[in-house]
C-alpha cells in the first residue's frame, strides 16, 4: 500500500507550553505525508486561528502538506478563501490540501455574529463555496448566483499553478451528493456515524460522481480516526486501539473499502509518543 497517504492531526492550542509548529516539524521528520488542524475560531479554549497557523507551519517546514480539517465555510467568504488558498499553495511550493465543511457548531457562529443556518442552507452554502473557489481558480472572471453565496465578475490573479485538491468533510445524503459531483476528496470522521455505514456513504459519493460524468476513482477517500498505539489489546477495544500490527491491519481493511488516506488523531496520555510510535511501528508496516 505504498500509495496510501498518512497524516496526523496537530493541536491548535495556544495555551502555555503548546507548540503546534514543533508538532508539525516532528511529523515531517518522522515521515508523515500531511498534517491537519481543526477550525474553531470561536472556541473558548486558547487557540490559534487555523489559516494563520497553517501558514506559519508551511513556512517552518519544507515537504509536508498542510490541511485545514476542515474550514467551516460560514466563517469566511468563499471568494476570500479562494484567494488565500492560492497564496498559501504558491508560497508553500504546492503543499496545500484544502478541506472544507458546511459548519457544525451553531454556538460559534452566533457568538461571532454570524447567522446559524439550517442544515439545508449549510449544504447549499457548501456547494456555493466549492463552486466559487474552483470557478475563481479557473476562470478569468467568475460570477456565481447561489442561494447563500454569490460573486459578480470576481477576479483572482495569479491563478493556481496546479490543481489544488478540495476535500469535503460531509455526512448527510445531500452533502455526499455535492462531494461526488464537485470535490477531489471526501474525509469523514469515525464516531459521527457507525463504522459499518462508511462503506455505504462512500458508495453514495462514487455514485454521485458517476452521475456527474466524473471518474469515481479520481476522488480520494480519506478517514479521520483516533488512534492509540499500545502493546496490549484490551477486550472490546476499538479497531484503531492496540498493538501496531492491529492498527496496520485496520488501515489495510479500510483501504480495501476504498479509503486511501488516513488522518490520525493521536490519543492517550502522551500524544507525542503516540506520533513517534505510529511513525516507527505502524507506517513502515502499512507502506511496506
Amino acid at each position: 500500500m505504498t500509495d496510501v497517504l498518512l497524516g496526523v492531526s496537530i493541536s491548535t492550542s495556544a495555551a502555555p507550553g503548546a507548540d503546534p509548529v514543533a508538532e508539525a516539524r516532528a511529523a515531517e521528520d518522522l515521515g508523515f505525508d500531511f498534517v491537519s488542524a481543526s477550525d474553531h475560531p470561536g472556541s473558548a479554549h486558547p487557540s490559534y486561528e487555523t489559516w494563520t497557523l497553517l501558514s506559519w507551519i508551511a513556512a517552518a517546514t519544507s515537504r509536508i502538506v498542510v490541511m485545514p480539517r476542515v474550514l467551516g465555510v460560514p466563517f469566511r467568504a468563499p471568494a476570500l478563501v479562494a484567494k488565500a488558498a492560492e497564496s498559501l499553495d504558491r508560497l508553500s511550493g504546492g503543499r496545500l490540501l484544502l478541506g472544507l465543511g458546511a459548519g457544525s457548531d451553531d454556538s460559534e457562529f452566533r457568538g461571532l455574529g454570524m447567522p446559524a443556518r439550517t442544515p439545508g442552507e449549510k449544504v447549499r452554502g457548501l456547494e456555493d463555496a466549492v463552486r466559487i473557489v474552483q470557478g475563481m481558480w479557473r476562470e478569468p472572471s467568475f460570477t456565481h448566483t447561489g442561494m447563500i453565496y454569490r460573486t459578480e465578475g470576481a477576479r483572482l490573479e495569479p491563478k493556481p499553478s496546479r490543481s489544488i485538491p478540495v476535500w469535503l468533510g460531509t455526512f448527510g445524503e445531500r452533502a455526499l451528493e455535492v462531494t461526488g459531483r464537485l470535490a477531489d476528496g471526501w474525509i469523514p470522521s469515525r464516531g459521527y456515524v457507525p463504522d459499518e455505514a462508511l462503506a455505504a456513504m462512500r458508495q453514495r459519493v462514487t455514485a454521485a460522481a458517476e452521475r456527474a460524468g466524473r471518474d469515481p476513482d479520481s476522488i480520494t477517500c480519506a478517514l479521520n480516526t483516533q488512534v492509540i498505539v499500545r502493546d496490549r489489546d484490551g477486550r472490546d477495544a476499538d479497531q484503531f486501539t492496540g498493538p501496531p500490527a492491529k492498527i496496520a491491519d485496520s488501515v489495510r481493511r479500510y483501504a480495501e473499502l476504498g479509503f486511501t488516506a488516513f488522518n490520525f488523531f493521536p490519543a492517550g496520555e502522551d500524544p507525542a509518543d503516540q506520533v513517534r510510535r505510529l511513525a516507527g511501528e505502524v507506517l513502515p508496516a502499512v507502506r511496506g
